[in-house]
C-alpha cells in the first residue's frame, strides 16, 4: 500500500525517502521538513496536516533573471540602503499553514527582515536586506520551501490592473442555461396530459427526456458548483466544517438521488431543482460580489486622502492634492514630511527615514540626482524633488495599513467569525436529527426536509451584516472629508469616553491667524534669514510666519534641527539663526499674553524680539464643544499657559487643560487615561503627536495646506469638516445600533426557515429562492439605513 508525504501529504508514487522516522515523496520535502526543524518551525505541521507543498524542481537558474538591474527595477516596491521591499504572487498558498510559514520567514533565513500575507490576494511582501540576498536567490529561497512566486511580464506592470474574475458569470450562465432547458424538458411531468394519443406518447419517451435532464445537469454538478465543492473540501481538510459544506451536502444528495430515482424509473427526479437551486445561488453570490467591488472602487479611486503638498511653480509653493500631482511635478517637501511618489531630489540634502516601509529607524543620506522611493520622511530641511512617477494611492494605503500601526482587532469580526464556525455544525446536527425523525415518520419526505434544511440555514447575511454597513457609513464619511483607515476604526470610535485636542493647527486656525512684531526692529536681511530657517518647518506657526513675511527665501540653509514642540536652528547664509519658545532661546523675561502664542528670534545668539500670534479659533468651536457635552474634553498643548483662561471660557466645565506638554508628555497622558479604562480619541496635526495619535483608541489627524499624512492616525480629517467631529461621532453609534439590528434579522431568518424545513413545509427550490434573498436584503438594509442616518445628519446646520 502507497504511504503519504509527512510534508505534502501526495501519494507517494516512486521511491521512499525515510529520515527521522518519517517518509517523504521526494528530497525537496525533506528539505523542507529539516529547514523547519532546524529553525524550530515544527508547529507548521500542528496547524494543519500535510499542509506542505511540493517544492519546485526545475533549475536553480530559473530566477537569475531578476538580478539584472532592469527587472529588479521594475519588480520591487522599494530599494534604498541595502533595504528592498518585494511583492511576490503565491498561487499555490492555500491554507493558515502556509500564511504562518511564509510569515515567519524572517526566522529561517536571516537576511529577510519580515514577511506579510495578503491571503485574499495570495501575495507575501518580503522586505530583506538586498546586499546579502539577492532577488534571484529570493525567489529561489521560497521556492524550495514550496511556494513558488508567479512572475510574468503582467507582475512587471508597475500600472497593474485588478484581475477580472468572470468564472463566477460563466458558472452563473451555463446554471442558467441548463435550468431553462431542463425546465422545459421536465414540463410535461408536471401538467395533465388530455388524450390516450398524447399520454402514450410521453409515456413512451419519458426515459429520453429525464435522460437529457441528466445529461444537462451533469454541467451544472461537475462546473458550476464547484466553487462550493472545493471550498468545502479545503475546509474538512483543515478540520474546518465551513458553511460550504452543508451546501456541498446538499448539491450532492439532489444529484444522487435523482440518478438513483431514474435509473429504476422511480420518478423524473429533482434535475430542475438542482438547476435552480444552483442558479440562485450564484445569482445571490454574483450579487454580492458586485456590490463589494463597487464598495472597493469608491474606496480606491473616488476616496483619495485630504493630503495637500506643496508643488513648486515659477518658485513660487501651490498647495494642491495628492489626486492632482502628476509625474514631473516639482514639490517641496519639509522637515518631517512623508514624500508621497517616487522622485528624483534636485535641490537640498536629504535625510530619509524609511521606517514606514521597512520598520528600521534610520536617517539615510541623499544628495542632488538620487532616487527617493515614496514613503520616505524628511528629517532636516526643506528639500525639492522632482516626481518621476503617479502616486500610488493603494501603495500608501499599505503604508497606512502597516502592521506596526495596527490596532486591537475588531471584536465584531471575532464575533462573527466564532458564530459562523459553530452555526455550521449546528445546522449539521439538526440536519441529522431531522433526518431520523423523518424516517421513521415519512421516509419519503427525507430528501426534501433535508435538503431544504441544509439551503436555508446559511450564516451569509450575519457575515455580510457587519461589512457592508461599516464599509456603506465609510463611505459616507470619505464624501465628507474624513477618511478612516479601516472598519474597525468606526467601531472604536462608539466607545469614546474621552477626546483630547491638541492646540495649535487643531483647534486655531492656521491661515487666518493675526501675526505681529515685537522688539529690535528687524532688517529685510535679517527676515530673510529668519524666513529661510523656518521655510523648512510644517509646524502651524512657521507656516503662518512663512506667509506673513514678505521677503524671499532663497538663502542656504545648513546644519538645520528641529526641536520638537521647542524650535529650530540652522546655519543661513553662514549665521546662526534660532526661532522657538522663550525656554527654547533661553529668555529671561517673561510677558504672557490672553490668546496670544509668542516665537522668539535670536540670530548669531543675540534676542532680537518676538512675533505675537493672536489666535483665531476654528469658526463654530463653541458650537461644536456643546455638543461634545458627554465626553470628556481635555487639551494638551505645547505651548504656555498665556491662552488658559480664555480656553476654560469656551471648554465646558469640568474639562481638563494642560500645556507645556513636550510630545512624550502626550504621549504619556494617553496612557494614563487608558490605564484608568478610558477610550480615548486624540485630534492632532499629525506632527508632533505621532506618539499620542498612535496610543489612543482612535487617533484623528487634522488635515489643512500641509502633508499631514501619518500612518500612525486612524484617520485624516479635512479641516473643513473639523465642525463635523459630533456628527461623526453620533453615526458611528447609529451605525453599531444597524449592525445589531442586521444580526437580529439574520438570526430570525435563519430560526423561521430552520423552522418551516424542519417540519417539512418547505421546497429546496423555495430554500434556493430564500436564501440569497436574505443575504440581498441584508444588502438593501445597509443600503438603506446608512443613507437614511446620512440624510437625517445635518450636516449644514451648527
Amino acid at each position: 500500500m502507497k504511504e503519504n508525504c509527512f510534508h505534502c501529504g501526495q501519494r507517494i508514487e516512486e521511491e521512499v525517502i525515510e529520515f527521522d522516522e518519517k517518509e517523504f515523496c521526494c528530497q525537496g520535502c525533506k528539505t523542507v521538513y529539516e529547514i523547519l526543524n532546524v529553525n524550530d518551525l515544527k508547529d507548521y505541521y500542528d496547524l494543519n496536516r500535510n499542509a506542505g507543498v511540493r517544492p519546485d524542481g526545475k533549475s536553480n537558474h530559473q530566477f537569475d533573471f531578476l538580478n539584472t538591474k532592469e527587472i529588479f527595477d521594475k519588480v520591487v516596491d522599494f530599494s534604498d540602503d541595502g533595504v528592498s521591499v518585494v511583492s511576490f504572487f503565491v498561487p499555490v498558498m492555500h491554507c493558515t499553514s502556509c500564511v504562518w510559514l511564509l510569515e515567519s520567514l524572517n526566522t529561517i533565513n536571516p537576511n529577510i527582515i519580515s514577511s506579510n500575507v495578503n491571503f485574499t490576494q495570495k501575495t507575501v511582501q518580503i522586505t530583506y536586506k538586498d546586499a546579502d540576498l539577492k532577488l534571484g536567490d529570493l525567489a529561489r529561497f521560497i521556492t524550495n520551501l514550496g511556494y513558488k512566486p508567479s512572475i510574468n511580464l503582467k507582475s512587471l506592470d508597475k500600472k497593474k490592473k485588478s484581475k477580472i474574475d468572470r468564472s463566477l458569470v460563466s458558472k452563473l450562465v451555463i446554471a442558467g442555461f441548463c435550468f431553462g432547458n431542463i425546465m422545459l424538458l421536465s414540463f410535461p411531468e408536471y401538467v395533465e396530459v388530455f388524450g390516450n394519443v398524447k399520454e402514450q406518447w410521453l409515456d413512451q419517451n419519458k426515459d429520453y427526456f429525464r435522460w437529457t435532464m441528466f445529461v444537462l445537469s451533469l454541467p451544472v454538478f461537475f462546473y458550476s458548483s464547484t466553487d462550493y465543492f472545493v471550498s468545502a473540501w479545503q475546509g474538512l481538510r483543515n478540520k474546518y466544517i465551513n458553511i460550504d459544506v452543508p451546501i456541498a451536502l446538499g448539491i450532492i444528495v439532489i444529484m444522487f438521488k435523482s440518478t438513483y430515482d431514474i435509473i429504476f424509473d422511480i420518478s423524473p427526479g429533482y434535475f430542475d431543482t438542482l438547476a435552480m437551486l444552483l442558479f440562485l445561488m450564484l445569482t445571490g453570490k454574483w450579487f454580492q460580489q458586485q456590490t463589494m467591488q463597487a464598495l472597493a472602487f469608491d474606496r480606491d479611486y473616488k476616496s483619495f486622502y485630504p493630503i495637500a503638498v506643496a508643488k513648486l511653480v515659477d518658485g513660487h509653493e501651490e498647495a494642491i492634492l495628492l489626486s492632482e500631482l502628476k509625474k514631473g511635478d516639482r514639490i517641496l517637501i519639509r522637515n518631517e514630511e512623508i514624500i508621497p511618489a517616487d522622485a528624483i531630489l534636485m535641490k537640498g540634502e536629504a535625510m530619509i527615514d524609511n521606517s514606514f516601509v521597512t520598520g528600521e529607524s534610520r536617517l539615510i543620506s541623499k544628495k542632488a540626482g538620487d532616487k527617493i522611493f515614496a514613503g520616505g520622511k524628511q528629517s532636516g530641511h526643506a528639500i525639492e524633488l522632482e516626481v518621476i512617477s503617479d502616486v500610488n494611492q493603494s501603495y500608501l494605503t499599505q503604508l497606512w495599513n502597516n502592521d506596526a500601526f495596527h490596532k486591537e482587532e475588531s471584536e465584531l469580526n471575532a464575533l462573527t467569525n466564532k458564530i459562523s464556525h459553530y452555526f455550521t455544525l449546528i445546522i449539521l446536527i439538526i440536519t441529522a436529527l431531522s433526518a431520523t425523525y423523518w424516517y421513521v415518520v415519512d421516509s419519503a419526505r427525507i430528501l426534501q426536509v433535508v435538503t431544504s434544511i441544509l439551503i436555508i440555514a446559511c450564516p451569509c447575511a450575519l457575515g455580510l451584516s457587519s461589512p457592508f454597513i461599516l464599509g456603506h457609513m465609510m463611505r459616507i464619511f470619505g464624501n465628507k472629508k474624513f477618511y478612516v483607515k479601516n472598519t474597525s476604526t468606526i467601531e472604536r470610535m462608539e466607545k469614546i469616553t474621552d477626546i483630547v485636542f491638541d492646540k495649535t493647527g487643531t483647534i486655531t486656525e492656521s491661515e487666518d491667524t493675526k501675526v505681529s512684531y515685537e522688539g529690535e526692529e528687524l532688517s529685510e536681511y535679517d527676515k530673510r534669514l529668519v524666513k529661510a530657517l523656518i521655510r523648512n518647518s510644517s509646524h502651524p506657526l512657521s507656516r503662518a510666519l512663512h506667509k506673513k513675511l514678505n521677503v524671499s527665501d532663497d538663502l542656504n540653509v545648513n546644519n538645520y534641527k528641529e526641536y520638537i514642540g521647542k524650535g529650530q536652528e540652522g546655519e543661513v547664509d553662514g549665521h546662526i539663526v534660532k526661532v522657538g519658545s522663550r525656554s527654547f532661546l533661553n529668555v529671561i523675561f517673561n510677558d504672557l499674553r490672553l490668546n496670544q502664542s509668542q516665537v522668539y528670534i535670536s540670530i548669531d545668539n543675540k534676542v532680537f524680539g518676538k512675533f505675537v500670534y493672536t489666535n483665531r479659533y476654528r469658526e463654530g468651536l463653541n458650537v461644536l464643544l456643546n455638543k461634545l457635552v458627554n465626553y470628556k474634553l481635555h487639551v494638551l498643548s505645547g505651548d504656555n499657559d498665556s491662552e488658559k483662561e480664555y480656553l476654560e471660557k469656551i471648554f465646558p466645565q469640568g474639562s481638563i487643560l494642560v500645556f507645556n506638554q513636550s510630545p512624550s508628555d502626550k504621549l504619556d497622558y494617553i496612557k494614563s487615561l487608558e490605564t484608568e479604562g478610558k477610550k480615548v480619541m486624540m485630534i492632532g496635526d499629525g506632527l508632533n503627536d505621532a506618539g499620542a495619535l498612535k496610543q489612543s483608541s482612535v487617533g484623528l489627524s487634522i488635515s489643512e495646506d500641509i502633508n499631514s499624512f501619518s500612518p500612525s492616525c486612524d484617520g485624516i480629517l479635512d479641516a473643513k469638516s473639523f465642525k463635523h467631529i459630533p456628527r461623526f461621532l453620533n453615526l458611528s453609534k447609529s451605525t453599531m445600533k444597524f449592525v445589531k439590528i442586521a444580526f437580529l434579522i439574520s438570526f430570525l431568518y435563519n430560526i423561521v426557515g430552520l423552522s418551516f424545513a424542519v417540519s417539512g413545509y418547505l421546497q429546496p427550490v423555495v430554500a434556493a429562492i430564500l436564501m440569497p434573498i436574505s443575504s440581498i436584503s441584508v444588502l438593501i438594509f445597509a443600503t438603506a439605513s446608512t443613507r437614511i442616518a446620512d440624510k437625517l445628519t445635518k450636516w449644514n446646520l451648527d
